[in-house]
């Protein structure tokens, strides 16, 4: 899927690229998807590579990229023999990168790869580059939860995104590398913001174009997957806030131990 979308002039990454796409049983979507980003990214970069991550897909969508990564050396497979999550999906792809950035989008057309070019002109300034969707092309109930899923996401870990699930975003891939994540699900944008907040990241946000789903159905609206978000959800919140509470008190601990300066900052 092709979308002639006007836009900033096209800024060349200073870098290489690695693009991560996620997929689940997205046989439909899957080809297209590689086939127009291996014709796009040349646009900004001449060294790139496009992992695909097949999460346990019950349907061909591993086969089809077998085939086309035989035609091209530039795309590979990393697969799961089993459906682990769309977050342990990303992870797998962020571990086998090895781009100086790294993009990840969903496979599932809803997405214009082209759209980087609206990303590129804040590479060499930000840590991340984050798209919003400007237009949300999804049924009522999912764009209701997204903005409750969004004000959540503020209040317990104080970040403050316009689309903190956008699947359209572009990191300096040293840090990304560098965050050890753990969320298996859908928590894993907000668990990648929060970490990297904690590391004084710089974020950009970005409007990006994003078209409804032709091929193939969505599985982020499912009640189960919501229940499942927001476990990961409190999950993470407690994770991080005993970060907070522990280090002051192993550190007025140490003081109290009569430990010297240098042991009191580890």
């Amino acid at each position: 899927m092709t979308h002639a979308n006007p836009g900033p002039p096209m800024v060349r990454l200073p870098g290489s690229l690695t693009l991560v796409l996620p997929a689940y049983n997205e046989a439909g979507n899957i080809e297209p998807v590689v086939r127009q980003s291996l014709a796009t990214l040349p646009t900004f970069t001449d060294d790139f590579d496009i992992i695909v991550v097949d999460d346990g897909s019950r349907d061909a969508t591993a086969a089809i990229v077998e085939r086309v990564a035989a035609e091209d050396r530039r795309v590979h497979l990393v697969r799961h023999e089993r459906n682990r999550g769309y977050g342990a999906a990303l992870t797998s792809g962020f571990r086998a990168s090895r781009g100086d950035y790294v993009m990840f989008m969903d496979a599932d057309q809803q997405f214009d790869i082209g759209d980087l070019r609206l990303l590129t002109p804040f590479a060499s300034d930000y840590d991340i580059v984050a798209g919003f969707r400007m237009e949300r092309s999804d049924p009522l109930h999912r764009r209701l939860f997204a903005e409750t899923f969004n004000v959540a996401v503020r209040i317990l870990f104080g970040v403050h995104m316009r689309d903190i699930d956008c699947a359209f975003k572009l990191f300096r891939g040293d840090l990304l590398r560098g965050i050890e994540l753990s969320a298996p699900g859908a928590l894993i944008n907000t668990e990648i913001q929060a970490k990297a907040r904690q590391q004084r990241a710089s974020v950009q946000q970005v409007g990006v174009h994003h078209y409804p789903r032709v091929v193939g159905s969505a599985s982020g609206g499912n009640p189960r997957v919501i229940l499942r978000a927001m476990g990961e959800t409190l999950a993470l919140w407690w994770q991080l806030r005993g970060r907070r509470i522990a280090r002051p008190f192993w550190r007025r601990a140490k003081a109290a131990s009569g430990a010297g300066s240098r042991s009191a900052r580890t």
